[in-house]
């Protein structure tokens, strides 16, 4: 009996809504070395339609893809199920959606954190300028890795985190995982436990990617075996 070869679904790595692409493309320069065809999205606009658009188009057009996103980009994961099949996701420290309804792109006790910080036009400074320089210095490897994802974080208007994008039911019914950096998302890692989700814990903080691109794209190629 001859062997069946099956072929690896790509993989399309979601940065959050309020970093750059630069977050992810260390990992999935990595896992394409474990074998796997990656792209990173790059999102454009400041609504959430338009943060739904920039994922839409970073899918590959010709089969499913397995969605990788991190942090808020974990809450777009049932509109973009909803539109296109996935052959699975594994969620990185992110958000998950509520099983049907509409889910807030950020909890009101960030909300309120920020709403200051806003310019007179309601623009938001890049994510980096939230908290002190030393408390997101803390995240990543060294002030060059900081100093490039501030030039690639967006500005976001704060009308977009009082915002909410709708849930289309049935999307955790999928092939999903989640694969966790300490504790920041505790509940969301219980939710997937509970929901019998292949999952693993790395000890970092929220951008442990790029702390550590190898254990995680190595972490992610474990994670993706099993889906």
């Amino acid at each position: 009996m001859s062997e069946v070869t099956l072929e690896r679904p790509p993989v399309t790595f979601l940065p959050s809504p309020f970093l750059g692409p630069e977050v992810w493309e260390p990992v999935a320069e990595r896992l394409r070395l474990h074998g796997w065809s990656t792209r990173v999205a790059q999102v454009r606009g400041s609504t959430p339609a338009q943060v739904l658009d920039s994922f839409e188009e970073a899918l590959p057009d010709d089969r499913p893809t397995v969605l990788v996103p991190h942090s808020g980009a974990g809450l777009y994961v049932p509109s973009v199920a909803s539109v296109v099949p996935l052959a699975g996701t594994v969620f990185v420290d992110a958000a998950l959606a509520p099983a049907a309804g509409e889910a807030r792109l950020v909890p009101p006790t960030l909300l309120d954190a920020v709403r200051g910080l806003a310019d007179d036009d309601g623009s938001l400074p890049p994510w980096t300028r939230w908290w002190p320089r030393d408390q997101v210095r803390a995240l990543v490897p060294d002030d060059e890795t900081l100093d490039r994802v501030e030039a690639g974080a967006p500005r976001m208007p704060l009308a977009y985190l009082e915002a909410s994008v709708p849930v289309p039911a049935g999307w955790a019914g999928g092939r999903n995982a989640y694969l966790a950096f300490g504790d920041t998302y505790a509940a969301e890692l219980s939710q997937a436990r509970e929901a019998g989700w292949p999952t693993q814990v790395l000890d970092g903080g929220h951008l442990h990617m790029l702390v550590d691109p190898d254990g995680v794209a190595a972490a992610l190629a474990g994670l993706l075996a099993r889906i």
